[in-house]
């Protein structure tokens, strides 16, 4: 009836549009789903696999293990990814914080553990010698860290070495799927989004509170953090039985 109302109105045969004052039936929201476990393993020994020499300059093995990761195991949203910079990651001595600029302009902070960092500091030597003179015109010196980068230098760049876009993040997150074999066994649509559906459940699977969720995640309802906690409850179950 909305479709049919709104073309007559549009093409004049009716005054107004009586749908216009009718409340839509709400849509049920489905429970996010990660991708299974053997999936994930196949992902990660697939990035492992592709660590050697490429003679393709858009293929970047090391930027996109780290791109990965980061969403996987930080939970960062597309356009976080896209918008990070490399003065957001703050060393500690296990690890790094990250200071992510959320959807909102809400902004949280994530701990990742030291073999992230290890990942993103191949990755940032590799990007130095694909490009020495960017970022403050000098090539850095061998075995320096995400500290010897200007703090405003963008986290991810393409393969011209500017900041990287939505479109090429989904492609590499995507070809990673496929060279894995695992493109069929996640959810439709769900790339970026869902590994970090991947972050989300695993954590409330580990008894991590709805609080402490919508911390991480950066969520302005509850409601929507409490959706991760039935996931991971409804998986368990299927798991027992």
């Amino acid at each position: 009836w909305n479709t049919l109302c709104s073309f007559l109105y549009g093409v004049g045969s009716i005054p107004a549009n009586p749908m216009s004052a009718i409340g839509r039936p709400k849509q049920d929201k489905l429970l996010p789903k990660s991708p299974p476990p053997n999936a994930l393993s196949a992902l990660l020994r697939s990035l492992d696999d592709d660590a050697g020499p490429t003679t393709n300059r858009r293929d970047w093995p090391q930027r996109d293990r780290a791109i990965i990761l980061t969403a996987l195991l930080a939970g960062l949203r597309l356009d976080e990814l896209v918008s990070a910079n490399v003065g957001d990651i703050r060393l500690i001595d296990d690890g790094a914080v990250i200071q992510v600029r959320g959807k909102g302009n809400k902004d949280r902070r994530v701990t990742v553990e030291r073999p992230v960092v290890e990942v993103m500091h191949r990755y940032l030597a590799s990007r130095d010698s694909r490009f020495p003179h960017q970022d403050g015109g000098r090539r850095r010196s061998q075995g320096a860290t995400i500290e010897d980068w200007p703090a405003r230098a963008a986290l991810f760049v393409g393969h011209d070495g500017d900041r990287i876009t939505r479109y090429t993040v989904q492609y590499r997150v995507e070809r990673a799927f496929r060279r894995a074999g695992i493109d069929g066994q996640r959810a439709h649509g769900a790339l970026v989004h869902g590994l970090r559906h991947t972050f989300a459940t695993e954590l409330a699977r580990d008894g991590v509170s709805v609080y402490a969720l919508m911390n991480l995640l950066g969520h302005e309802s509850l409601s929507t953090s409490q959706r991760y906690v039935q996931a991971a409850g409804i998986e368990t179950r299927e798991a027992a039985a």
